[in-house]
């Protein structure tokens, strides 16, 4: 007669992430990610939507200006994040999961869709505002895309973070996250200069939108830009958002695996 052993219930990715939305839910990190998205929204709305810059352009540049800063945003939050399952019991909520892999891809998940809930609502308020003031020529559907393609940019920073986080500690994730937006803001020539030269920076060739920290400010903006002139923005666009889609890809599988693996880290550098 065969002996039969009770087993626990099967640790899925949908378990993984609905523990980890509960746990986040009562995190200081979503509090932010609120505010970071009212303030972002509300201020830059008011102000495109009572200035005299062309509104088109205020709108790419403001989708630069948010895309630009998710770099550092995915930094700080994966420090955060990975400091608070450091002091709940020395990340054991993650490398005691039956599968580790689920766990910190629920993390990796929980953390993305924090970011997304943040650029919708500051894209959505900015879009409100300028609305109000009759300011939205083309309507939402480019801030809707901007919003879109700038989370497909920043979902391989956020395994990045988390893995640097992970590994290093908390200040080495910022420190990356920082240096990433300095990168994205010179990717662009420098915050607001399509807005007073014209230009359409987005799309402008260069060897620093070649680099994935750009890709968040690069493909927000070229959400904007493919509505304004899309001969010019398109082609960039499709190939930016192909290569941030298979990196995002590769960089979550790599996570994963290194998991797996993984025997501890440092709490802070």
């Amino acid at each position: 007669m065969a002996l039969e052993f009770p087993t626990g219930p099967r640790m899925t990715l949908g378990l993984a992430l609905r523990s980890e939305a509960i746990r986040l839910s009562r995190s200081p990190i979503a509090a932010a990610h609120l505010a970071c998205g009212l303030a972002g929204g509300l201020a830059c709305g008011a102000y495109f939507a009572t200035s005299r810059w062309d509104p088109l352009m205020g709108s790419d540049a403001f989708a630069q200006f948010l895309g630009a800063l998710m770099p550092l945003m995915s930094g700080v939050v994966c420090g955060l994040a990975t400091d608070e399952e450091r002091a709940a019991g020395d990340l054991f909520n993650l490398t005691a999961a039956p599968s580790r892999g689920r766990a910190v891809a629920a993390k990796w998940l929980a953390l993305c869709l924090m970011g997304v809930v943040a650029l919708a609502l500051a894209f959505g308020l900015f879009a409100a505002a300028m609305a109000a003031a009759g300011r939205l020529p083309l309507g939402i559907a480019p801030l809707a895309l901007a919003t879109a393609l700038a989370l497909l940019g920043s979902l391989p920073l956020y395994a990045l973070g988390l893995a640097v986080a992970l590994r290093a500690g908390r200040n080495a994730a910022i420190a990356l996250g920082a240096a990433g937006t300095l990168v994205a803001f010179f990717s662009v020539g420098g915050l607001a200069h399509g807005l007073m030269t014209g230009e359409l920076t987005g799309a402008l060739p260069g060897p620093l939108s070649l680099l994935p920290p750009a890709w968040p400010a690069r493909l927000g903006s070229l959400g904007i830009e493919a509505f304004i002139d899309p001969g010019v923005a398109l082609l960039p666009l499709v190939w930016t958002a192909l290569a941030a889609a298979a990196l995002a890809a590769a960089s979550t599988a790599a996570l994963v695996a290194w998991f797996g693996r993984f025997e501890g880290g440092r709490s802070d550098a």
